[in-house]
Order: structure tokens, then C-alpha cells, then sequence
């Protein structure tokens, strides 16, 4: 879901420039932002003791992150790091709130993606829980392909790497090479030139 960035600065939003792997906010943080990638990717994940990370979601270009606390009050359920070199724009919780109740129909599409990303968390927790790997990042690239997220809609290439799949789906990234030729082999996946298509 993208907001009009215009709208977003009439009711005050900023940009911000983040380099990448610069932190944008931590877990565990207070949540007074909305905010919303306008160029590059930021990734939004859970660390472990071992600085380990569980990728929770990618966010595009125009995409939103971070919204939880600005309906529940609550910290940052995770952490934001820029993935790449970024501009994000940012607007104050009560504004957001405010814009909200200004535009219904952007108030709908926010509810709807909210369900959207939790029905996806519902999926990737039944999927740590009970599946293999091949089953795990064959259901995750699936459903990428199915909702236009990080896979080329002309041509069907994965545009995640394998650390990546590894770090969404609770792997190494060595059971994660091996599944995936395993999945090649079977005709669910094409790797050619050490690129991944979906089929």
C-alpha cells in the first residue's frame, strides 16, 4: 500500500536518507512514525542473541513499515534496517491517525494490508512449525510469485538472495542452496547461471 506522498507532506511527513544497514529503528522501540520507503528496500527483523536475523519482511519501494504501534500504543514489534541505500519518509503518529480518519478509503486499505501481513505470518509460523525445508521456501517463493512481492513479474526471477530465503524461513543458508537444488531438480524451480526462477 502506497499513501500519495504528496498527502504525506501536506499533513507535515519528512524524508530521510538511510544508508545502507543504517538502523531505523530498533525492536523494542518507541513507535511514533509512520513510515514509507520511496526508493530502495528496507528490511524489518527480529535479532537474536547471537546477532542473528529472522527477516519478519521485505519492504519495496512505496510499501509501509513499522505500523504496529500506531494502533496498539505498544514498541516496535521488530527492527528496521536499510537494505540497500534509501529515502524513507516519515510522518508523526498523530498526524498519521489523523489522516486516517480524514480519508476512509485509505483507512480500508491500511486494514487490508494489515490482514494481508497477518495472514502472511499466519503461513510462515505453520510453516517453521511443521514443514521441511524444500516445503518451506517452495510455499514462500509461491506465494512471492502469486502476490507480485520480490519476484519479476515479466520474467519470474527470485530477486532475493539465498541468505535472504534463509534468513525468512529460519535456515542456513547451506540447507537452503541444497533444498533449492533439490527443488530444481524435481521441476519446481529453474536455477540457470545461479539465478532462480519460479515455475
Amino acid at each position: 500500500m502506497m499513501i500519495d506522498i504528496d498527502l504525506l507532506l501536506t499533513w507535515g511527513a519528512t524524508y530521510k536518507q538511510v544508508q545502507r544497514d543504517e538502523i531505523i529503528f530498533h525492536e523494542g522501540g518507541c513507535g511514533n512514525f509512520y513510515y514509507q520507503v520511496v526508493k530502495g528496500r528496507v528490511r524489518w527483523v527480529s535479532i537474536n542473541e547471537e546477532s542473528r536475523e529472522f527477516i519478519q519482511l521485505m519492504v519495496d519501494k512505496g510499501e509501509c513499515f513499522g505500523e504496529l504501534p500506531l494502533f496498539d500504543d505498544g514498541p516496535y514489534a521488530a527492527t528496521a534496517i536499510a537494505d540497500e541505500d534509501s529515502v524513507i519518509i516519515r510522518l508523526h503518529k498523530s498526524n498519521f491517525l489523523h489522516l486516517l480518519k480524514d480519508n476512509v478509503e485509505i483507512h480500508f486499505s491500511f486494514t487490508r494490508l494489515l490482514a494481508e501481513r497477518m495472514r502472511f505470518k499466519f503461513m510462515t509460523i505453520r510453516e517453521l512449525a511443521y514443514y521441511n525445508p524444500e516445503h518451506r521456501i517452495s510455499t514462500l517463493l509461491n506465494y512471492f510469485k502469486k502476490n507480485n512481492k520480490h519476484t519479476c513479474p515479466d520474467c519470474k526471477q527470485i530477486k532475493l538472495t539465498r541468505q535472504q530465503i534463509a534468513d525468512m524461513t529460519g535456515l542456513r543458508v547451506e540447507t537452503v542452496i541444497r533444498a533449492m537444488r533439490n527443488l530444481h531438480d524435481k521441476g519446481e524451480l529453474l536455477i540457470e547461471k545461479g539465478k532462480v526462477y519460479c515455475q
